[in-house]
């Protein structure tokens, strides 16, 4: 039998990229409408899922959101968020896609609980899940000194509060 076309190998890299890329667009387009990353305060809401983002002029938004990983600064090393131990089991479920999609394309670094990782590579991870997830965004909070928490969004609500 003669084959015509030669089945192409699935180039992880370059799908990780072009997610990074297009997180980049969806995050200027959050940042020219509602001020994302001018923010004066956050919380997370783990028992709501939800992320609120306070702002100067009293703009409050919100959004369901998932944690993906945490980046540990000091020794250069993420976390996934699937079965982490401090993350609660109804955030996990975006880093559980990122699980299986590593698991469905044999990618160790997406199955891995945790991995050697820069902040932009904890970055391009989290384009990875915004775009499994088809979620709306993704925010990077400190929660220690040395430590970062990485979340996908949905759907952001914007109130105003005097």
């Amino acid at each position: 039998m003669i084959t015509l076309f030669k089945e192409k190998k699935f180039d992880i890299e370059a799908f990780i990229t072009d997610s990074y890329q297009g997180l980049k667009l969806v995050m200027d387009a959050h940042r020219k409408k509602w001020n994302l990353g001018e923010e004066k305060s956050w919380k997370v809401d783990e028992r709501e899922g939800k992320i609120i983002v306070s702002f100067v002029d009293g703009t409050v938004a919100s959004a369901p959101a998932q944690v993906v990983g945490t980046l540990n600064a000091k020794n250069a090393t993420f976390q996934w968020g699937w079965e982490h131990a401090a993350i609660v089991p109804a955030m996990q479920s975006h880093a559980a896609l990122v699980k299986a999609f590593g698991i469905k394309h044999r990618v160790p670094e997406l199955t891995t609980q945790i991995i050697p990782c820069t902040e932009k590579r904890a970055w391009e991870l989290t384009a990875l899940a915004t775009l499994l997830a088809e979620a709306n965004g993704a925010y990077r909070v400190q929660a220690k000194p040395d430590t970062y928490v990485f979340m996908t969004f949905g759907e952001v609500s914007l109130s105003k509060h005097k």
